[in-house]
């Protein structure tokens, strides 16, 4: 556990970077600091490996002050993961995750062999070992980063805006693979970033900071998007803080109907009299095709010969109801697929049944 005990960071001209800040990260958990531009995010982060040291008050890695460890002991038995990697540009990829390793003494087979480990739990080809860093993409370098930060299996690992110098989509990727790595590792965690969106995804916990370095809310993502503090967290979260919200709903109380999946072997003949516009096809296997509108079917034939449009689908029991509204806006019949974890269709989730469900949500809502 990481412990901070009324700190303040105050600057030679006076200015206060972090003020009176007392929170704990728990063990083995994810913690998120976010807040606007100098709320003091990233120092606070770097005053637990004594990057920068505190003015007033304690920080406590499990009982045990910072300020009594030898900076580089300190730092060694933390991992580190900042902005652009940070990876030495003449030292091979295999080398650069090997270096902690090898300042705590290891044999060079012994920490080679725990790099290209690494390399490989972080999703990274091992082809890519004996190249250098300016011959990675920026998101190949970030898992690098990730790699050496946990070369020598540090059990703190402090992340500063990691992932924010590369595109939606390799941050999304690189998101996922945190979590990935940390259901396996169960590190103790302190996440920088000052994307809220970012915050929610990856945080067990969040604390929202102030300018000048005030703690405004410290909670989990569902009670932060539910009943936040104030006007200034409400305000820091968004006018969507809502949709948001639906991420921490289960779709438990989504009601399917099973009437309105065929297969494609079907004839169109037999389904042309049907009440309903839109109609879900599914393969020999009951896997999803697309939809079709009963209205623009062709004379005959079967169903796979109407070419079935794009559709959206959601895991059953597995996925958020954002994640069973968002399938809906893919789709042209304004309706969900729900699927089972292996991809086999349970029934489908029509605006109507969505619209109930958030509904009760709104009912049961906080501030």
């Amino acid at each position: 556990m990481i412990t901070f005990d009324g700190v303040t960071k105050r600057y030679a001209d006076g200015t206060v970077a972090v003020d009176h800040l007392s929170l704990e990260v728990p063990t083995g958990e994810i913690t998120v600091f976010v807040g606007p531009s100098g709320c003091g995010k990233t120092t606070s982060l770097r005053m637990i490996n004594r990057m920068i040291d505190a003015t007033e008050g304690r920080i406590l890695l499990d009982g045990v002050d910072v300020k009594t460890i030898d900076p580089p002991t300190l730092r060694r038995g933390i991992g580190y993961v900042i902005q652009q990697a940070g990876l030495f540009p003449h030292r091979k990829i295999v080398d650069n995750v090997a270096t902690v390793p090898h300042l705590l003494g290891w044999d060079r087979k012994k920490a080679r062999d725990r790099a290209m480990e690494l390399l490989e739990r972080v999703g990274l080809d091992l082809k890519l070992a004996d190249r250098y860093p300016f011959q990675l993409s920026g998101g190949q370098q970030q898992r690098v980063g990730v790699a050496r930060a946990l070369a020598a299996d540090p059990p703190v690992l402090l992340m500063d805006e990691p992932f924010s110098a590369v595109d939606p989509i390799v941050r999304a990727s690189l998101q996922e693979e945190l979590l990935r790595l940390q259901a396996e590792l169960n590190k103790t965690i302190v996440f920088v970033t000052h994307d809220i969106d970012e915050a929610v995804k990856l945080g067990d916990r969040v604390a929202v900071l102030r300018v000048g370095g005030h703690l405004a809310q410290l909670d989990a993502p569902s009670t932060l998007l539910a009943r936040p503090a104030d006007d200034f967290v409400r305000e820091f979260l968004g006018r969507d803080r809502g949709i948001r919200r639906l991420s921490f709903v289960t779709d438990e109380g989504v009601r399917l109907r099973t009437d309105l999946t065929v297969p494609a072997s079907a004839e169109i003949s037999s389904v042309r009299d049907t009440a309903e516009p839109w109609l879900a096809v599914v393969d020999e296997e009951n896997r999803p095709l697309g939809w079709v509108s009963v209205k623009d079917l062709p004379e005959s034939g079967t169903l796979a010969d109407a070419r079935p449009a794009p559709y959206g689908t959601f895991v059953r029991g597995r996925d958020s109801l954002r994640a069973a509204l968002d399938a809906t806006l893919l789709s042209p019949s304004r309706s969900a697929i729900a699927v089972d974890d292996s991809g086999r269709v349970e029934g489908v989730a029509t605006r109507e049944a969505l619209d109930e469900a958030l509904d009760k949500v709104a009912g049961g809502a906080g501030a």
